[in-house]
């Protein structure tokens, strides 16, 4: 945490990245967030498309995700007396595997939308706990900084991906999804260990 009278550090992009783990959270961010905002964007379209639920279902079961987002959001909450940023993100990770294998086996439709609610509460933690965690990681001083780096990706997480993974539905099948999503996913844990590795929390 910052002190009273500790100054923060203004960081231009090139500072940033120079700083150990900074580039890994930067990717960390962007992927958490191209996940996230594929998910919101493309489930709808996965159900009803590929399948073959008629389109108030699977609106309905898109829906899903932010009932188990906001869910999330709320029992991560008391988690955090319990469990640090780190168990948290993991755990989020896991939840969101679990989801994606289920969405992936011909379980029937209401184990798919079962399937997209756990996606929501798997992402729940993972966002929160990243900016929460960034103190600890890179300093005070650099956190103001840093966090801001972290939004700009995330935007671009949010901006490039779904487009992608449109041209894909497009021109391969909506299918794709579950693993359009675990490849994310997969970055995403493999670049959060870097990132503890390199700031010597692993």
């Amino acid at each position: 945490k910052q002190t009273p009278g500790e100054k923060t550090r203004v960081l231009s992009l090139k500072q940033a990245m120079q700083i150990p783990g900074a580039k890994e959270v930067f990717a960390t961010f962007f992927c958490y967030c191209a996940l996230e905002q594929t998910c919101m964007l493309w489930t709808s379209s996965y159900l009803a498309l590929y399948r073959g639920l008629n389109t108030q279902v699977a609106a309905e079961g898109a829906s899903l995700f932010f009932v188990g987002i906001t869910l999330g959001r709320a029992i991560s909450g008391f988690l955090t007396s319990r469990l640090n940023d780190t168990a948290l993100i993991r755990m989020g990770q896991g939840v969101i595997a679990l989801s994606l294998v289920l969405m992936l086996l011909p379980l029937g439709t209401w184990m798919c939308m079962g399937a997209v609610f756990l996606a929501g509460l798997g992402c729940a933690p993972i966002y929160p706990c990243i900016i929460h965690s960034t103190p600890e990681n890179f300093g005070a001083e650099n956190s103001q900084g840093v966090i801001g780096m972290q939004m700009a990706f995330a935007y671009l997480g949010n901006l490039l991906t779904p487009p992608v993974f449109g041209l894909l539905a497009q021109n391969i099948t909506p299918g794709l999804l579950p693993w359009f999503l675990g490849l994310l996913l997969a970055a995403m844990a493999v670049f959060h260990q870097r990132l503890l590795r390199k700031v010597g929390r692993a």
